[in-house]
């Protein structure tokens, strides 16, 4: 006999919500692995960061929408369906996760825990002595449920992306990332306003209503 439970009911709304998400629905026609690219595609429309020549550096880059994304963005009159890997790459981008990410043809893959100084040291090898133009980081910790530990690894890892940044990024360059409303959200918003002359949250419209996810960008590193 099977038992119908709340969390059963959660996951059938979760899965019927997923499969007619219209962006869910478009990844696939374009060839995405996640609708998270109509994110950063949306906040690059209206900021206007993304250009051919770059050096962009993903972080939490798995499954890969972010840079294939940027993979088009970064290869002018490339295809917009499929065709990530149409034309040539003008640029550089490096992607780093915890989580193995299958390749993107041009993207530079580095796999390990961005917390490590090791992965830090083989990220900023990679780079080559350049800075970056602008740096995304869709990096999330895995959530325990425990709303003070949840914010403190949160604020760990943008704080660790904002650091990164202040070494390894242009003085003119941007950094986008993802924050969660919610306990520390507030001091992230200072640290930033700290760091950067221009300072924007952004939340786009394919990140789901019930998510507490934002985006904060910022650009135009202060000097120190």
């Amino acid at each position: 006999m099977k038992v119908k439970t709340k969390g059963s009911k959660v996951n059938r709304a979760w899965i019927n919500d997923h499969v007619n998400d219209p962006y869910v629905k478009q990844a696939k026609l374009e060839g995405y692995r996640a609708r998270a690219a109509y994110k950063l595609k949306e906040i690059d429309e209206t900021l206007h960061l993304i250009r051919p020549g770059q050096l962009v550096v993903d972080l939490g880059s798995t499954p890969g929408a972010w840079s294939q994304y940027l993979r088009r963005k970064m290869s002018p009159k490339s295809a917009t369906s499929g065709g990530a890997a149409a034309r040539e790459l003008n640029g550089v981008i490096i992607a780093l996760d915890i989580l193995p990410m299958e390749p993107v043809e041009g993207v530079v893959f580095l796999q390990g825990d961005f917390r490590e100084p090791a992965v830090l040291q083989r990220l900023a090898d990679e780079m080559k002595g350049r800075q970056a133009d602008v740096v995304v980081s869709d990096m999330a910790p895995n959530l325990s449920g425990i709303s003070s530990a949840d914010s403190a690894r949160i604020e760990n890892l943008v704080e660790l992306a904002v650091a990164f940044a202040q070494i390894h990024m242009k003085p003119q360059g941007a950094l986008i990332a993802k924050v969660f409303h919610g306990g520390g959200y507030d001091h992230l918003v200072k640290r930033f306003r700290e760091t950067f002359l221009v300072v924007k949250p952004f939340k786009p419209k394919a990140s789901r209503d019930k998510s507490a996810e934002t985006f904060l960008f910022g650009q135009g590193l202060k000097s120190s």
